[in-house]
């Protein structure tokens, strides 16, 4: 089971960015999924997250520019990100909480992390 981050690079202030995070293998259900992501020097802090029913919450000081969709068919978590500015640079990590088939009828929940997606915003 992986996490499959894309859609990060280089864009100027005021730009748009929209990330992806697709997971796969032998999934049987998605809980939460979200974003955190981590600025050179900083800790790692959430972005945004969304359930399986589509409630959503965001940091507070990113509320009106991002925003998080998901696609349950497709097993896949977007961020839609407006107006982005230099302090957005960061590695953008996609995070979920899932059920796996282990083996036969066994299940288990499980965290997992995506490898990460630079955005750099230029001024």
């Amino acid at each position: 089971v992986q996490l499959q981050a894309s859609g990060g690079g280089l864009v100027q202030a005021g730009g748009s960015l929209r990330l992806s995070c697709a997971a796969s293998g032998p999934i049987f259900s998605i809980n939460g999924m979200g974003w955190y992501r981590q600025a050179p020097g900083k800790q790692r802090e959430l972005v945004a997250g969304i359930t399986s029913g589509g409630s959503t919450n965001y940091a507070e000081s990113l509320k009106g520019r991002f925003t998080i969709s998901r696609d349950n068919a497709k097993n896949t978590v977007y961020l839609q990100m407006n107006s982005l500015n230099p302090e957005d640079t960061a590695v953008y990590y996609c995070n979920a909480e899932m059920v796996v088939i282990v083996t036969g009828y066994s299940h288990m929940q499980y965290n997992y992390w995506g490898q990460g997606t630079l955005v750099t915003v230029s001024s």
